[in-house]
Order: structure tokens, then C-alpha cells, then sequence
């Protein structure tokens, strides 16, 4: 892993490109990358947790903190509690290693704990979100294999439904009288011997994670992430913290922790960092916003949809220290950032790129300078490779060509599980992901997202991207919120349909709608439908459900 994150940087300078592109291989390679004390350790014998648990400082300085309660979670104490569980775990529970554990809670600061610590027993970690409906959450123990599930309190119910035995990460206030079955994962962090936890046997090849995907255009598929990918995820991050200056900056956290952008970045590399986090339960604006004021917040990793609400919103903090604002898992209407940058001058907004089968890292925006802001989402990261392949004839393109991305490096998954059919579709020989998004490199090798391929519209065999319109869309000034789909026609095949989210009080019509479109757009392109909704269905993350919108077009 350290061999390989080191060595396809000396080719880079070999090949003196600015953009790092290889005309003879038809590759982009990083222009970064890691200096010795960044590099993953080479130990094929090796787990997540005691990776980042090596790198903890034993100190009393508080690693987490609830926004909220005030509740915190020193360095010290992370460290005990998460071996303290591991060893409740193993010994009182009789978790084995590879047995899959369904985590089902909100960000919490001992939600950290808790993955670490099933990590650490040498189980797989599955996390599931709690907007899943009960459904849901069967369908996902039911396709992982799931042994056992650790849940909060509320969402218990969900994996019970599932049939599964269920550890309460807390118990409930007030207590249930009725349930004096197993004590909680807190207490056994509280009550446990961290002297007694036992190394996990497993190795750096060994499944440590399965995260499931969004399913914004299909059913969720679990992207299985070795120990070697997580390990990989966590040193690149260190890296990148370092790059970009964010020695004593405090994160807050409201993005899931069940997601993999919350669970790589929150849970696994930030307390490799040392950083300080903030926990969240979920996101609201004024919460956050006070949240920024009141703990001396720096750093926002965020979503779209939480940048364009501080952009918009009528009211006014203090956020005269919030330093940076990161953006990723979904595009960033070019609206939205201008109008951020607008209100928000002093702080840096950086977007970067990722998927659940990448442990969520691909891209970086490392330079913090007016040429590098707004230039796409980043370059790429050290040890990662790219091909941009045209769709209709498999050529590589160079930069400027728009095509594919297909990705390479020490982070992307081992493949979905027990889906063999879906893994072959989506990873190539030699490793490289398809990630079915349509890109294009620039001269400087930054990487520019243009949409999603299974997204397009195709009216009379033209190409029309939703991500252009919904753009479009967001710079009318009645208009919160927007989605494209397409929508199937008897003489084009399909052609755009816009959901709107109108402002309050606007009396804007669908005719308008349309007519704001077409004056800007190709005939090709014009929206020749409109629907008027209270919101726009996303994921956690902020990606539009267009699934859910479709089949809402075809009633």
C-alpha cells in the first residue's frame, strides 16, 4: 500500500505534465504526494482501529463534543473506551472476527467509540442510516449477513423487526423497566477492561466495512472496504489536513456518521488528527450555525443542499472564525457557491469528490488560492490514477476531453457484496473503478464533474444533463430548489421535467418556468414540464433521489 501511494508519484515527474496526463498510457496521475510520515504503514498484518488508535495522544484534550449537552469525549478516554467495548464485545458477547455488525444510530460521540470498537474485535462494521424505514433496515441485514446489531434506543425496533439480538448503544431516559437483558455499548465502555481486549487477527485484505450506496437511481448495492482501504483513507486524510493547514481547527459534525463520507472522516480520521469534533444528531441551520458561535467551529465538512441554505438564509451569525467550508457526495450548483462566496468572503469553500466505493476520497482542493477556487472538485489524490474513456468508443481522452471516470488507488473497494455481476460491471481489469460519472480534466489536472451517465436525458438523441438545468434553475430568484428528470415523450423519447421548491409566497407558474429555460438553453434542452413540490427528495448526502422523482413523473 505505502509502496504503491509513494511510487506512481515518481512517475508524475517522469512524465513533466501539468495536468498529469500520460498520452502514451492514456492516464492522469496525482500531481501530490506523501511525505514519509503520511505514508500507511506496510504491515499486512494490520487493523483499522489499531491504526488510528496508535496515533491518538494520550491526552485529556477533548476529542469530541456534543453540541448540544456539552458532552465530551477526551483523546484518553476514546482510547480506553474503545478497547474497553472490543473486549465486552468479544468476551461477553461472542463476536468473532468477519462477523457482520449492523450499527444503527445517530451521530452521537460515542458513535465513534462504537465503530472503532467492532473494528477493533475484528467484525465488519455495517452502517445503517436511521431515516431507513423498517423495510429498509431488513433488506440490509438480510443482504450483509448481519450477526447482531448495536441501535439506539428509538431504532431498535428496526432491527428487531429484522430478527436480529440488539446491544442499545445507551439506555433509554427514562429507563425501561422491562428490558434488564445486556447492558448497553456505553456502559460496557464505562464498566469494561480495556486490559482485556485481544489483537483482531485480522489482516489489511480483510473485509473491515460494507457501506451501502444511496440508490438514487437503483437498489443499494454494499460496497465491501478492506482494512487496507480504510487504513489508506485515514492517511490520506492526515495528509490532507496537513496540506491544508488545519492544525487546531475544530470540525462540526452533522453529516451522518452511517455514511461514508461521516464514518471516514468523523468517526476514523479526524482523531488521527487530533482535530476536535463537534457532534451533531442531524443537520438544522440555526442549530449548526449557533453551534459555530458557541464552540469556535473552523471547519464545516458539509453538502450541497447546507451550503446553499447559509448562502440563502435570511438570517444573520457569527461566524467571523469559521475559517473553510468543504463540500462533496453531491454537485454544487455553481449558483449556490457563488452566492456562499458572496456572503461569506473570508471563508474558503473547497469541493472535493468521492463514492461510497472509494471510502469516499478521490479528490482534493489543496491549494488555497483564488486560482484554485472554483476550479472543479479538486485534484487528484496521492496514489490515485484516472482514465477519462468517451462512452461511445472506449478511447482515453486527454484533458478537455469529456468522458468517464475511471478511478484507480489505495482506497477503492474490494467489490460488492455477494453481487458478482454488479462488481464486474463496476470494476475493470486492473482494478480501476467505473464510476459512471461523465468528467473532464482540465490543463492543471483538476477534475470537473459534468453528470451522472445514468442520468442524462436524451431527447432525439441529443444529450441533455440534468445538473445544467437544475444550475439554471437555482439562479431564479423565486426558485429555493430544483431537480431535472427526464420524462418519457412518445415522439422525442424523453425529454426534461423540472420539480420546483418556489419561495415563499412566489406565485410562479409552470409556463414561466419553462420560458425562463428556454430563453437560456438549446431547443433540445427545454424543460416541457413542471411540477411544483415542498422539497426535494434527497439522501443524507444530499444527492437528488431522482428515482423517487421519475416515478412521481410517470402519474
Amino acid at each position: 500500500m505505502a509502496e504503491h501511494l509513494a511510487g506512481e508519484e515518481v512517475k508524475v515527474a517522469e512524465d513533466c505534465r501539468r495536468s498529469g496526463f500520460c498520452a502514451d498510457s492514456g492516464v492522469f496521475r496525482s500531481l501530490h504526494r506523501l511525505s514519509p510520515r503520511h505514508l500507511p504503514p506496510s504491515d499486512p498484518a494490520l487493523d483499522t482501529a489499531s491504526f488510528v488508535l496508535s496515533l491518538l495522544t494520550p491526552t485529556d484534550r477533548l476529542a469530541f463534543l456534543d453540541s448540544a449537552s456539552g458532552r465530551g469525549l477526551s483523546f484518553s478516554s476514546l482510547r480506553r473506551s474503545v478497547l474497553s467495548l472490543a473486549a465486552a464485545l468479544r468476551l461477553g458477547l461472542g463476536i468473532c472476527p468477519g462477523d457482520v455488525v449492523l450499527l444503527l444510530a445517530p451521530n452521537s460521540v460515542i458513535y465513534p467509540v462504537i465503530a472503532l470498537a467492532v473494528l477493533a474485535a475484528g467484525a465488519v462494521l455495517c452502517p445503517a442510516n436511521p431515516l431507513c424505514t423498517t423495510a429498509d433496515v431488513v433488506r440490509q441485514v438480510r443482504d450483509s449477513g448481519a450477526a447482531i446489531a448495536i441501535a439506539a434506543p428509538e431504532e431498535a425496533h428496526k432491527a428487531a423487526a429484522a430478527g436480529l439480538p440488539t446491544l442499545l448503544t445507551h439506555r433509554p431516559s427514562p429507563p425501561d423497566v422491562t428490558d434488564d437483558t445486556l447492558p448497553s455499548a456505553e456502559e460496557m465502555m464505562e464498566w469494561g477492561d480495556p486490559m482485556a481486549a485481544t489483537p483482531s487477527g485480522r489482516r489489511q485484505s480483510d473485509p473491515a466495512a460494507v457501506l451501502y450506496s444511496s440508490g438514487t437511481t437503483g437498489s443499494p448495492k454494499g460496497a465491501v472496504l478492506t482494512h487496507g482501504n480504510l487504513i489508506a483513507a485515514v492517511s490520506l486524510l492526515r495528509w490532507a489536513s496537513d496540506a491544508s493547514g488545519s492544525d487546531g481547527d475544530v470540525f462540526l459534525a452533522f453529516i451522518p456518521m452511517s455514511h461514508v463520507y461521516g464514518l471516514v472522516f468523523f468517526a476514523l480520521g479526524l482523531p488521527a488528527t487530533g482535530a476536535r469534533v463537534v457532534v451533531m444528531p442531524r443537520f438544522e441551520l440555526a442549530a449548526a450555525m449557533e453551534a459555530v458561535t458557541r464552540h469556535g467551529v473552523t471547519n464545516i465538512p458539509a453538502v450541497p443542499p447546507v451550503v446553499t441554505a447559509m448562502a440563502k438564509s435570511p438570517k444573520n451569525w457569527d461566524l467571523s472564525r469559521l475559517r473553510r467550508v468543504g463540500t462533496g457526495a453531491a454537485a454544487m450548483p455553481p449558483a449556490s457557491a457563488r452566492g456562499f462566496r458572496r456572503r461569506y468572503p473570508w471563508v474558503e469553500l473547497r469541493e472535493g469528490y468521492g463514492l461510497t466505493e472509494t471510502c469516499g476520497a478521490a479528490t482534493f482542493a489543496a491549494a488555497a488560492s483564488k486560482r484554485a477556487e472554483g476550479r472543479g472538485v479538486g485534484q487528484l489524490l496521492p496514489g490515485f490514477e484516472a482514465r477519462v474513456v468517451a462512452p461511445a468508443t472506449g478511447k482515453a481522452e486527454g484533458p478537455g476531453g469529456v468522458g468517464e471516470l475511471w478511478l484507480r488507488g489505495p482506497t477503492v473497494m474490494w467489490g460488492y457484496l455477494g453481487n458478482d455481476a454488479a462488481t464486474a460491471e463496476a470494476v475493470a481489469n486492473g482494478g480501476w473503478l467505473r464510476t459512471g460519472d461523465l468528467v473532464y480534466f482540465d490543463d492543471d489536472g483538476y477534475l470537473f464533474i459534468v453528470d451522472r451517465i445514468k442520468e442524462l436525458i436524451k431527447p432525439n438523441g441529443y444529450q441533455v444533463t440534468p445538473t445544467e438545468l437544475e444550475a439554471l434553475l437555482a439562479t431564479h430568484p423565486h426558485i429555493l430548489d430544483a431537480a431535472v428528470v427526464p420524462l418519457e415523450d412518445e415522439e422525442a423519447g424523453q425529454v426534461p421535467m423540472a420539480f420546483v421548491v418556489r419561495a415563499d409566497d412566489s406565485r410562479l407558474t409552470s409556463e414561466e418556468v419553462m420560458q425562463f429555460v428556454a430563453a437560456q438553453v438549446a431547443p433540445y434542452k427545454k424543460v416541457r414540464r413542471v411540477a411544483f413540490v415542498g422539497t426535494i427528495p434527497r439522501s443524507p448526502a444530499g444527492k437528488i433521489l431522482r428515482k423517487d422523482l421519475m416515478t412521481r413523473a410517470k402519474l
